[in-house]
């Protein structure tokens, strides 16, 4: 009898001390899963985490939108052909208040921004402001004349090369636009489809600038 208690002693024991083991081991994970991760940012090798800090604060800057941020600097010159052969130069536009926009006849962004393009054109171009548009379409560039005259395009379309690509930025999205001011220098850049209004807003900025 007595040597039955005392197994029945041990059993208890023995429970006792498995729950208890499980409840701390319980804690533990539940201390450890409460604990928030610290945030890591990654800068890139040989990056200014400055610069870093800024794009991720901005959402809207050049840098979060993948572009060269350009802005304050002169655009770069170029001369592109028309899709009908005509040469066309930034420097004929010396003055004005210029948005490069950067499309392709393939882009769905781009067929929506189109129309709005259209009608800004007309609002302020006699304030002394144009949209040259920078096709990015592949030969043959006389489909790129039709599609703009089908959907009445009225400001001048050219078509791009290696050269004006890669003097901005290496353009790989579309559309991507730069907002040039009187002064010849860039005051916005955006890369995507955004509103109209605040294409708007981008024109206002650059048709406020001084030649």
């Amino acid at each position: 009898m007595r040597r039955n208690a005392v197994v029945v002693l041990g059993l208890v024991i023995g429970i006792t001390l498995m729950l208890w083991s499980g409840v701390m081991a319980y804690r533990e994970r539940r201390a450890a899963s409460m604990q928030a991760p610290q945030p890591v940012a990654l800068v890139p090798e040989g990056a200014n985490p400055d610069t870093v800090d800024a794009a991720s604060a901005d959402p809207n800057s050049p840098q979060a939108q993948g572009l060269p941020d350009m802005r304050g600097k002169l655009a770069p010159g170029f001369t592109l052909k028309t899709p009908e052969g005509k040469s066309v130069s930034l420097a004929d536009y010396k003055g004005k208040a210029v948005l490069i926009n950067f499309w392709a006849t393939w882009c769905a962004p781009c067929k929506l921004e189109m129309p709005w393009l259209i009608d800004l054109q007309k609002q302020y171009a006699a304030q002394g402001f144009t949209v040259l548009g920078v096709s990015e379409d592949d030969p043959p560039f006389a489909q790129v004349g039709v599609f703009a005259q089908k959907m009445g395009v009225n400001y001048p379309v050219v078509v791009a090369n290696d050269a004006v690509n890669h003097a901005y930025g290496n353009v790989d999205g579309l559309p991507t636009s730069y907002y040039v001011g009187r002064d010849g220098k860039i005051v916005a850049e955006t890369a995507g489809l955004i509103s109209k209004d605040d294409i708007e807003a981008n024109i206002k900025k650059i048709l406020a600038t001084k030649g």
